[in-house]
């Protein structure tokens, strides 16, 4: 199995940082090539720009940690954990980690690219907005 982990500096508050990423059905809005999401209880099903359905169990989402996880289900990707955990850097700024461990080993390699595309894009989004947005 192998582990991708992509991390960025966002100048915003944890919390803020937080209320994104732990609301699972925003992913459509900052993770590039995901068009949509809707969350049934713990599975989330994103739908990618290919048309793609792609099912996903949600492992964690504790807001008091800052760290959302959910699961691929089963499919060409054998086994797949996304990790998603935010950082107080006690300044208003923010330390994000997004780490990928997956199998096929290759798999992790597509996903971590893609992830580190998304914290680029969630990072602009959110310093493009005050806190009050």
């Amino acid at each position: 199995m192998a582990t991708v982990r992509r991390q960025i500096i966002i100048s915003r508050t944890a919390d803020d940082v937080y209320a994104v990423l732990g609301n699972p059905v925003t992913i459509a809005d900052w993770f590039p090539g995901v068009l949509s999401a809707t969350v049934d209880g713990n599975q989330r099903v994103i739908t990618t720009g290919s048309g793609l359905p792609m099912a996903e169990d949600i492992v964690t989402n504790d807001a008091i940690q800052r760290r959302f996880q959910y699961r691929l289900a089963p499919g060409l990707i054998h086994d797949h954990l996304g990790t998603i955990d935010v950082f107080d850097l006690g300044d208003g700024r923010s330390l994000v980690s997004y780490s990928t461990d997956c199998e096929p080993d290759v798999a992790a390699l597509v996903i971590g690219g893609a992830t580190g595309g998304a914290l680029a894009e969630l990072r602009r989004q959110l310093e493009s907005t005050g806190p009050e947005d």
